[in-house]
């Protein structure tokens, strides 16, 4: 006879996400009311529920000792490249040589798969295109590409190495 898990963990397969679903929800809806809080409350509850149904490879979680250190990169990234993104796109159009390359992966869990595309995405001047069919490896598209192998070792040392300590 199988063991059936709670009431309470049926609820919410997932309290970190629902905690994180209402915080994101908040953040988003830009106005702390009472009616906005109920609403971001039910997601919490509810989307947990469908993804618990739709994702199979649960996060697994390591060590959270870089993640201080990554936001920091991320944020600085971040500000560094809006002004250089605002200074070639108003510079003049033939010195920008837009380009793809391929990414290859060393981390392999999904969610840390996700997180990098993420990173990247945001990071103006990039953004993640595709991830090939057995993981290993991303396709990123650069607003301009001077040197690839150089941006590569970027991604993999400032956002792909920590990553992999998060997300084992």
């Amino acid at each position: 006879m199988s063991a059936r898990p709670s009431l309470l963990r049926r609820l919410f397969p997932s309290p970190v996400l629902s905690i994180t679903v209402v915080a994101f929800w908040m953040v988003m809806s830009a106005s702390f009311d009472l009616g906005q809080l109920l609403l971001g409350m039910l997601l919490g509850v509810v989307i947990p529920l469908f993804a618990a149904r739709l994702d199979r490879e649960f996060a697994r979680i390591g060590s959270l000792r870089p993640l201080p250190r990554l936001v920091g990169v991320m944020l600085w990234d971040i500000l560094l490249s809006n002004f250089r993104v605002a200074a070639q796109v108003l510079g003049p159009e033939r010195r920008l040589t837009p380009g793809f390359i391929w990414v290859p992966l060393d981390i392999g869990n999904i969610h840390g798969i996700a997180a990098l595309t993420s990173l990247i995405t945001l990071t103006p001047g990039t953004v993640s295109s595709a991830l090939s069919d057995d993981r290993r490896h991303l396709l990123v598209h650069v607003l301009h590409l001077e040197d690839p192998q150089a941006l590569i070792a970027e991604i993999k040392s400032r956002y792909e190495a920590p990553l992999m300590e998060i997300f084992p």
